[in-house]
């Protein structure tokens, strides 16, 4: 009690100024790079300076939204092609790959080997004894994913693989009748998505190329524009049975405009399905709110809940009441509890999103996903999104910064409009050699990001565990990476 902070502020005052910033930054009424040049010139410090980055480092780590001491950070010497004539081995590795594998929570190895001690002790009984009974163990992470998800509970389950439960929406969803048979996705989807589709088209008996409409970005442009993917939705009409969204596309980045894209579907008479594996745990949505009908996730990315972790699946409150009629694949774990162990041969489905589940949930992965669950708890969405904005916002000054240096000619794709992109910026260079060579300059210096085929390295801050200085030494080794690559001299 009485503490204040060298700016004469109770920390409490401190941390509802910061809140109030980020959420600020995440509703679109401040633009992060702005602030960032405004907090500069305060401080009178360059934006491109070490310095700089500490500052911003010391005040905002001090919100819920920076969890870094809660995961466990990779040392450079872990990597066997970091370099230690490039990079100190034993120094904290520049770790930006948490849109493909997020970072591992400090709490997650407790989890799991408390479940592991408890199986190794009771057994099967350990379905129902203990602190974490196992026959409910989704429910412990059921409420804190749908408040990540901007979801009610009761339209969340937490099952599957990503794929799977995008199947199931299909099931759900795409109905086919008379000439509404049609569905539009992007024409860049990632893979699995395009399988899932093509082989419902074939399931049906269609002809994929005569019921899949992939909407693709205009000739020389990399990002899709809002009025194409609303004219797709217009031209197809009564023929459109599904629009199938990326939400965050994962190559470029580009967040769509969710909310008028499902609102245009909707208004020709066409079901919804979010594809969200790169949006959950980095933007902040709100799929209650947008009436999406359904939507999927994993939760190994920004989630943070280890390789192949555990997915989810949501179906919106509106079609609840009559979940039972809705086409589904059924299985056990989608009936009710009260009766669900009387093993009748008749299937009394739960309410909502529940209904789907098909098996009992897999303990080790649901324990995992808590771990991470409970950091997103100390915080909420929208200051964790203004976070992200701002580190973003801070890449990207620093990367610009590279590219009016001249050294070499790359460029971002993602979309400047810090409203329209998630916790990423993919940068696309001329040639898949020289992008290859960046790279690999990049992990002999103790980077950690994504080379996708065939010339985009894509980058992502991710704002639970990432900093300020995390930004600042990427930034610096990507130059040293650049210079190394004009100089035939060069290791890199």
């Amino acid at each position: 009690p009485g503490q204040r902070s060298q700016s004469g502020r109770a920390p409490s005052a401190m941390a509802e100024e910061m809140a109030s910033i980020l959420r600020s930054l995440s509703g679109g009424e401040v633009a992060p790079q702005d602030w960032l040049q405004r907090r500069a010139a305060e401080l009178g410090l360059q934006l491109e300076s070490a310095e700089f980055s500490a500052k911003l480092d010391a005040s905002l780590s001090q919100h819920p939204s920076c969890q870094r001491e809660a995961f466990i950070i990779p040392r450079t010497g872990n990597f066997e092609k970091a370099s230690p004539a490039l990079s100190s081995p034993e120094e904290e590795a520049v770790y930006l790959c948490g849109h493909s594998l997020g970072l591992q929570p400090k709490r997650t190895r407790e989890l799991v080997s408390e479940e592991l001690e408890k199986w190794a002790r009771v057994g099967v009984e350990g379905h129902w004894t203990g602190e974490r009974p196992w026959m409910p163990i989704d429910e412990w992470v059921t409420a804190k994913s749908a408040a990540v998800m901007g979801a009610l509970p009761s339209e969340v389950a937490i099952m599957n693989g990503l794929t799977v439960n995008l199947h199931l929406l299909l099931v759900a969803f795409y109905r086919p009748e008379g000439s509404r048979r049609r569905i539009i996705y992007e024409s860049d989807a990632f893979p699995s998505d395009f399988h899932a589709l093509e082989s419902q088209a074939r399931f049906h008996g269609f002809d994929p190329a005569d019921v899949l409409l992939p909407v693709s970005p205009r000739p020389g442009e990399d990002l899709l524009r809002t009025e194409d993917v609303l004219s797709a939705i217009q031209t197809a009409g009564e023929t459109l049975a599904v629009v199938v969204l990326g939400t965050v596309q994962y190559y470029t980045g580009q967040y769509f405009d969710t909310p008028t894209l499902l609102a245009a579907a909707q208004g020709v008479g066409a079901k919804t399905i979010c594809q969200c594996a790169h949006a959950a745990g980095n933007v902040d949505l709100k799929l209650h709110d947008w009436g999406v009908d359904g939507a999927c996730w994993c939760s190994y990315k920004y989630m943070n809940s280890g390789p192949g972790g555990i997915a989810g699946f949501f179906i919106h409150e509106k079609h609840h009441a009559r979940v039972a009629e809705i086409p589904k694949f059924a299985g056990w774990w989608g009936h009710r509890k009260e009766t669900r162990f009387d093993m009748a041969h008749v299937f009394v489905p739960l309410p909502g999103a529940g209904a789907f589940q098909l098996s009992n949930p897999p303990v080790l992965q649901m324990v995992s996903l808590l771990a991470s669950l409970d950091i997103f708890a100390k915080s909420s969405m929208g200051e964790i999104r203004g976070r992200s904005m701002l580190l973003t916002a801070y890449l990207e000054l620093l990367v610009k910064a590279r590219l009016e240096q001249g050294k070499v000619a790359f460029s971002i794709i993602t979309p400047v409009d810090h409203m329209r992109r998630g916790a990423a910026l993919s940068l696309k260079f001329p040639e898949e050699s020289l992008c290859l060579a960046i790279s690999d300059g990049l992990a002999k210096r103790g980077v950690v990001v994504d080379f996708r085929k065939p010339n985009v390295i894509r980058v992502a801050p991710a704002p639970l565990y990432n900093n300020f200085s995390d930004v600042f030494r990427f930034a610096t080794r990507l130059r040293e990476a650049i210079d190394a690559s004009r100089d035939p001299a060069a290791k890199i």
